[in-house]
């Protein structure tokens, strides 16, 4: 129990919508197999999620072109999605729990989830279209992916013109990241009870309008599952992307602007 319990504390207490609740725990399961094997490294976990999630996007484009096999194609494909995001989850907590982590490794692991974003919607729109004959799918995905990547984009640009004013900016991002992770602990985990457990789940509801890749599972896989839901989870996709892309430049600018002068508003010392 003793080891389930540190495995547990290295969840990531900024852990997304779906993965919060559903794929983080099912790594913390998994990982309690595989965490003292040497040879299986966080880097293999990465590496082995990107090649199940290229495996996902080539049964979404098989299910698109078999008729009599397309649901099973696409069925596996939403299983194949879930299995690609819980090894996402368990090469970070893994290395959290190993220490020290890796710098390289990190980068590894956000490039590929963002590469998985890509190909996932990619091989969606494909389908839409095989569906459809619709190139409005296709719009929808390119449009959603690119600002997708303009979320990403920002906040790294954001980063790294903080760090040149402020060499202790990540520092203090480690002490935020600390303090939500202690917050976390105090509402629910393991031995919090059930009402404080239950607490925390409803709270952890509203990062689904966050619309990011732990939500993104989600709504390919109800897509897969339930056809009909495609073209509105992309159009869902498109628009929250757009929406979102938006809101994180005005936000990142209005915030590096107010970091540039910090002081504007005070009235000086007579």
């Amino acid at each position: 129990m003793d080891k389930f319990k540190r495995i547990w504390a290295t969840k990531n207490p900024n852990d997304e919508w779906w993965s919060s609740f559903v794929t983080s725990p099912l790594a913390v399961i998994c990982n309690w197999f595989v965490v003292d094997i040497a040879w299986i490294t966080p880097n293999l976990i990465t590496l082995l999620s990107f090649m199940v999630a290229l495996a996902s996007a080539v049964f979404i484009c098989l299910g698109s072109s078999e008729e009599s096999f397309g649901t099973a194609f696409y069925v596996a494909a939403a299983v194949l999605i879930h299995v690609s995001h819980i090894l996402d989850c368990m090469d970070g907590q893994m290395a959290r729990y190993r220490g020290p982590l890796s710098r390289s490794g990190g980068f590894y692991d956000k490039a590929t989830d963002h590469l998985q974003v890509f190909v996932w919607f990619g091989a969606i729109a494909y389908a839409g279209y095989a569906q459809t004959k619709d190139v409005t799918l296709i719009f929808l995905a390119f449009i959603g992916v690119c600002f997708y990547a303009l979320r990403g984009y920002v906040k790294y640009v954001a980063i790294h013109s903080e760090m040149e004013r402020d060499k202790e900016y990540l520092t203090a991002r480690s002490r935020t990241s600390a303090a939500l992770q202690k917050q976390l602990d105090e509402l629910g985990g393991l031995g919090k009870g059930l009402g404080n457990n239950l607490i925390w789940f409803l709270k952890e509801q509203r990062k689904l309008f966050n619309f990011d890749e732990g939500v993104f599972v989600f709504m390919l896989s109800l897509a897969l599952i339930i056809p009909s839901t495609l073209i509105p989870m992309l159009w869902v996709f498109a628009v929250s992307q757009v929406f979102w892309g938006i809101i994180r430049c005005c936000q990142r600018g209005q915030q590096l602007a107010h970091d540039q002068h910090p002081d504007s508003s005070k009235i000086p010392d007579k």
